[in-house]
């Protein structure tokens, strides 16, 4: 039996601005030393409100018009609530029911033909803080707590890994020559959604999502890898698909349960 790969992309960029999203700190730490990019607001004190960086709104839909998107006039901010020590409030402020940008489309052409791919949203939201594990202990830096993020969610349009390569790459392009971002190594990380149907189905697979994921080649051979297992579950009868989260091993080309 024939089968086709069915991928969705969801793309965290991170904003070329001079300061973060929600308050003044510089929202360039590379290099600097823990902790020391960081102020009662981004670090959670109580009591500490968030201020909206207009840079970061100009930003989004200067995106949002590049990737043909509908800009929408009222647009808010929503708390994603989870605990992880690298999130100082215990929740992301990110959008959902309000993005700033919705319904765009891309066309990208590979060697399998011309196909468009539909950006279902936009939105704005704050990054986490970083977790340095090292010996016995764990330790926080957030000095990449509230740096601007955009998220790029796609539809499930991509049909191979070559596909979503060739539109990374152009997302990239298109990035940097509208000063959005320099979309350097980590500044532009995809999650992975995919799944495997027999070919001609209406009906998706079981879906499985690989985290961030920042190398356009660890992509590709991640694709490869979780589309072949998803094939060889249902050919075969391997193992059992579950809907779950997986991470990608660089070294061994395989991706593991995550949760």
């Amino acid at each position: 039996m024939k089968y086709e790969t069915v991928i969705g992309l969801e793309v965290h960029v991170e904003l070329a601005t001079d300061s973060k999203i929600f308050c003044s700190c510089s929202a360039h730490s590379y290099g600097a030393e823990p902790n020391t990019h960081v102020c009662p607001a981004c670090c959670g004190m109580p009591g500490m409100l968030p201020v909206m960086n207009k840079r970061v709104v100009e930003l989004a839909v200067t995106a949002g018009l590049m990737l043909n998107c509908n800009i929408n006039k009222y647009t808010t901010f929503d708390k994603k609530n989870y605990y992880y020590p690298d999130l100082p409030c215990a929740y992301q402020i990110t959008q959902l029911n309000h993005p700033i940008c919705t319904d765009g489309c891309v066309t990208v052409k590979t060697s399998g033909g011309v196909r468009d791919i539909r950006i279902k949203q936009i939105h704005m939201e704050e990054d986490a803080g970083k977790l340095v594990h090292g010996g016995k202990y764990s330790y926080v830096d957030f000095n990449r707590t509230s740096v601007p993020l955009i998220e790029i969610v796609t539809q499930p349009d991509f049909r191979s890994a070559e596909e979503v390569v060739t539109y990374l790459n152009k997302l990239k392009s298109m990035f940097r020559s509208g000063g959005i971002s320099e979309c350097e190594e980590g500044a532009m990380r995809c999650d992975v959604n995919i799944s495997v149907r027999p070919e001609g189905s209406e009906e998706f697979g079981v879906r499985t999502e690989i985290k961030n994921m920042s190398s356009f080649e660890a992509i590709e051979r991640a694709i490869r890898y979780e589309s072949q297992r998803h094939i060889d579950a249902l050919e075969y009868g391997t193992e059992e698909l579950v809907q779950e989260t997986r991470r990608f091993d660089d070294v061994s080309g395989k991706t593991s349960a995550m949760r």
